[in-house]
């Protein structure tokens, strides 16, 4: 029997998600910027100590807040990430507020905060950065640092419930 997990990509405009969620479901990577209308849903199987998972990545347009992104398309999610771009502190502001209105939403559910665009900051920047979010991952969807990681990670979280929440 195969484990399937939805997993959803939220966070500001512009930050990366479409970009990381194609870079880990087909390993692409487009310099252009295209907006996402909506949500777009892929999965893809992942291996994880001898055992298979099925993520459903949801990649959801536009913000967290209530007003732009439904309610209804956190709903049975089993991990979310939440993406911020490392050169616009501006993605990150709201970072708590964002992750207190999903806990509100989806209480037991895993989070993971990814800040992206890992090439475009300098090594002070990101040690200034990690200071003031705390994330789980710096990653580049342009070069793919730490994209598989991230995903593995959440996908051995999801295999064994009783670790990684938080």
């Amino acid at each position: 029997m195969i484990i399937s997990k939805k997993v959803v990509i939220t966070g500001h405009f512009g930050v990366g998600k479409t970009s990381l969620f194609n870079r880990f479901i087909s390993n692409t990577f487009n310099e252009k910027y295209l907006t996402t209308i909506g949500v777009r849903v892929d999965k893809k199987m992942v291996q994880v100590d001898g055992q298979e998972i099925s993520l459903v990545i949801w990649d959801l347009a536009g913000e967290v807040s209530q007003e732009k992104v439904p309610r209804s398309y956190f709903l049975g999610a089993s991990a979310i990430i939440y993406v911020f771009d490392l050169s616009r502190p501006a993605t990150f502001s709201r970072l708590e507020d964002d992750l207190q209105y999903i806990q509100t939403v989806l209480p037991n559910v895993l989070i993971r905060k990814v800040g992206n665009k890992k090439d475009l900051v300098s090594d002070e920047t990101l040690q200034n950065i990690h200071q003031l979010t705390s994330p789980h991952y710096f990653t580049s969807a342009r070069t793919g640092e730490n994209v598989e990681d991230l995903f593995t990670n959440i996908a051995r979280a999801l295999l064994s419930p009783s670790s990684g929440r938080s």
